[in-house]
């Protein structure tokens, strides 16, 4: 028996029913030889981690455009938090810890330079729209590794295209919008308690509320500290799923009802404030320029895209422009767009 089979048994004996076993994938696109040391999603968790889209993600906003500051959260930083508080969930409710990581790491790999600024920008100019959780799902299935794609597992590939709510349901009621696994839908709650806690955190550190800002019946019911406000939102999901032994993942009311209040309050006074609108102004110009100069130069990209889409421009002038860093996306610009001081010999 090999590691991997020891560990798919331990499994099978020690997870919950409704778990994910990672003997039971549906498997691959391109069906691969099982390893000898580490489990399908295992493989899939470190395939994402060493990936060039993953790396790029410390340099990519969360909410604020480029920030100076150290200690302000990046789109990396984000997916380390989704996966800390998701894999605190999936162990108490005896869930495949494995699954749940390797989905939470690689559910931002498409987002944007310039956050959610820089994916409502390309959803404007793109012909086809945009979704950042749809070009994740494109980064790993064909984008990655000079066109081939990480080959994920289809359990992984799922809860990534499936963890998006923007401003909806945070738990959905019809089952379509749901991935097909716990795991999966773990990842989409963790990933809302994750970002309004921690742009809550970036906001105030940034001045743009302060802590009296945030309504008082928030404070009352989540707590008045962030550590505090993750301990309530996590530990309510935990305990009111095992009420229902798994058969659906849900949070109490109040305490569900308060995560709405708190989305709404970081849309009005954090995303769509007068400050970060300014930023975005700033990023759209910066995008748009992009995106046309590079229709016009379209030999200047260097992407991959399938061959049957070779002949669409715009597409892969998106992919290109969404795979690009904040820092990268504003350096390209200056390169391009601002005329350079003559050199006096």
């Amino acid at each position: 028996m090999t590691i991997r089979e020891q560990t798919e048994e331990i499994e099978s004996r020690t997870l919950h029913p409704k778990a994910c076993l990672s003997s039971h994938s549906k498997g691959r696109t391109k069906p691969e030889k099982e390893g000898e040391i580490r489990t399908c999603f295992q493989r899939d968790r470190d395939r994402i981690i060493h990936s060039k889209s993953f790396r790029r993600l410390k340099h990519k906003t969360q909410v604020f455009l480029a920030p100076k500051g150290d200690h302000y959260r990046t789109r990396l930083t984000h997916v380390l938090e989704v996966s800390q508080i998701a894999r605190t969930i999936a162990r108490a409710l005896r869930l495949n810890e494995d699954l749940t990581e390797a989905i939470a790491l690689g559910h931002d790999l498409g987002h944007t330079p310039f956050g959610h600024a820089g994916e409502a920008i390309l959803r404007e100019i793109h012909p086809g729209g945009f979704d950042h959780y749809k070009q994740s799902l494109r980064v790993v299935d064909f984008l990655e590794k000079n066109g081939e794609g990480l080959n994920l597992t289809h359990e992984v590939r799922d809860g990534i295209v499936k963890h998006s709510k923007g401003k909806g349901l945070i738990i959905p009621e019809s089952k379509s919008d749901l991935a097909d696994t716990l795991e999966g839908q773990v990842v989409r709650v963790s990933d809302i308690i994750a970002y309004v806690n921690h742009d809550l955190d970036d906001a105030l550190r940034a001045g743009v509320i302060k802590r009296s800002d945030i309504p008082k019946k928030i404070v009352k019911v989540l707590g008045d500290r962030h550590s505090k406000r993750i301990d309530t939102m996590v530990k309510d999901f935990i305990y009111q799923s095992l009420k229902t032994d798994l058969d659906r993942l849900r949070m109490s009311e109040g305490i569900l009802s308060a995560i709405y209040s708190l989305r709404d309050f970081l849309f009005e006074r954090v995303y769509e404030s007068e400050k970060i609108i300014m930023e975005f102004k700033k990023a759209k110009k910066v995008l748009q320029d992009l995106y046309n100069y590079y229709l016009e130069h379209v030999s200047e990209v260097f992407s991959v895209i399938p061959k049957e889409e070779k002949s669409d421009k715009h597409r892969l002038v998106c992919d290109f422009i969404a795979g690009m860093t904040d820092r990268f996306a504003l350096m390209t610009y200056e390169k391009l767009f601002s005329p350079k001081q003559w050199e006096v010999l």
